[in-house]
């Protein structure tokens, strides 16, 4: 994979000319950045992409937080996603002199789906494990523990969020649970990205228990043969140190780190 070519499509693609990401969201194109707006608060609400320098930046923080006061906005988590590669260089320094708290930095990775197809050829499920895809709120209640249990933080957004996909948004979002009996143990979804190259794989979590066994690299093969069948060209990740190192066995290359900056203005 040429990754100077794939980091400048994910930028277009994704960032710059980004798709709103379900029929509830919109696209603001700002001078220097691109915020989506969703219209529930469990809808990701932030800037997507940004092309600043050091003499733009402070204005651009300054305009997002005078629209956070307003009547749309105020009272809503907001959130800057950042890039490595973004500028200025100091941007992040910048939020947080704005308000701004950053969360943990994440690798952005990407892969060839055909890659990740051979490399996952055979990807096996432990004994009485199989793979199940999420399409009710029941299930979407068993992917909700199982993400609060792989990663130790509320998942009542999140439950919302999935639920809301698998209800409005079915044909552009997977949601796969790996289930031991009656016992869910791994679930991660996947979002397709109509009119781009790109299919992203998030939430891939798996309880303590049922690490090391093989169960996350099953969910990244079963998701690759879903977004190779619809005509993807790339898988996207923003992962976690536990999930690179696995990634990197299956063909993803780190191209940036992202790093979020959030900050709620009050109502």
């Amino acid at each position: 994979m040429d990754s100077t070519h794939a980091l400048a499509l994910f930028d277009a693609q994704l960032r710059r000319d980004a798709p709103p990401e379900s029929p509830t969201t919109r696209i603001d194109r700002l001078p220097g950045v691109v915020r989506q707006v969703g219209a529930g608060t469990h809808e990701w609400c932030g800037i997507l992409w940004s092309d600043l320098d050091a003499t733009t930046a402070d204005a651009a923080i300054a305009a997002q937080l005078d629209w956070l006061r307003g009547p749309e906005a105020a009272g809503r988590e907001f959130e800057w996603k950042t890039y490595a590669h973004d500028g200025p260089a100091d941007l992040g320094d910048r939020l947080l002199a704005a308000g701004f708290t950053p969360e943990e930095p994440e690798t952005l990775m990407v892969a060839e789906i055909d890659e990740v197809a051979e490399l996952t050829r055979g990807a096996e499920l432990p004994p009485g494990v199989r793979l199940e895809p999420v399409r009710d709120a029941a299930g979407v209640d068993l992917a909700a523990a199982v993400h609060e249990q792989a990663f130790g933080t509320n998942a009542d957004r999140l439950r919302i969020r999935m639920l809301d996909q698998v209800t409005r948004s079915a044909d552009t979002v997977s949601i796969v649970l790996a289930m031991a009996g009656d016992v869910p143990v791994c679930a991660a979804r996947m979002e397709l990205c109509p009119g781009t190259d790109f299919a992203g794989l998030w939430g891939g979590g798996t309880v303590k228990e049922w690490r090391g066994k093989g169960i996350y690299r099953a969910l990244v093969a079963r998701r690759a043969r879903i977004a190779a069948a619809h005509g993807y060209r790339y898988l996207q990740v923003d992962a976690s140190n536990d999930s690179r190192p696995i990634l990197q066995r299956l063909g993803f290359a780190a191209l940036s780190v992202t790093t979020p900056y959030l900050i709620t203005v009050p109502a």
